[in-house]
């Protein structure tokens, strides 16, 4: 499937601090049309890598994650923010293009032998993506894959992702 959502992402100038310019794709969600197609083409990726988990990262991983787990069949993994989640977890910190973040992930979310896909909206410099990575790993399943709304290729986060399988359904938008 090839989209031509890209006019349903609106660009926000010096958002959430100056020098950056946000991606929203509040419009996006809003096409049911194209939140359907995106769920899919995001589906056949799924499928290909033969997940039977899906990590979506805080937080509008778990917009897409949360609808893609539910079409493809199987568990979904939150990856959150510190403090979020109750049990024992395993936590990770990582550089933004404008700061820090840490994230977490539940230490018996997965298993040896589990196959995950991470989702997430966008791909920017990386950080995000690889900390979520390394998360998976940690509970010692395989990271089979990141599948993102938006790659922002100018950026390199690819370079973060260790030979991980990118797929990416809007670039530089």
């Amino acid at each position: 499937m090839t989209y031509k959502y890209e006019h349903l992402v609106r660009n926000i100038n010096d958002y959430p601090k100056e020098g950056i310019i946000f991606k929203d794709i509040t419009p996006l969600l809003q096409d049911k049309r194209a939140f359907q197609e995106i769920i899919e083409e995001m589906a056949s990726v799924a499928e290909e890598l033969n997940a039977n988990y899906i990590a979506g990262i805080d937080a509008r991983g778990f917009i897409f994650g949360g609808a893609l787990a539910q079409r493809i069949k199987s568990g979904f993994i939150p990856i959150r923010k510190p403090g979020k989640l109750p049990a024992e977890t395993y936590q990770q910190t990582y550089e933004l293009e404008y700061g820090t973040d840490t994230l977490e992930i539940h230490a018996d979310a997965a298993s040896p032998g589990d196959r995950v896909l991470v989702i997430d909206d966008l791909l920017a410099t990386g950080g995000t993506a690889e900390a979520a990575i390394k998360l998976i790993r940690q509970t010692g399943a395989e990271a089979v894959g990141l599948c993102v709304l938006i790659e922002l290729e100018f950026l390199k986060g690819k370079e973060k992702l260790h030979g991980i399988p990118l797929h990416s359904l809007l670039k530089n938008p």
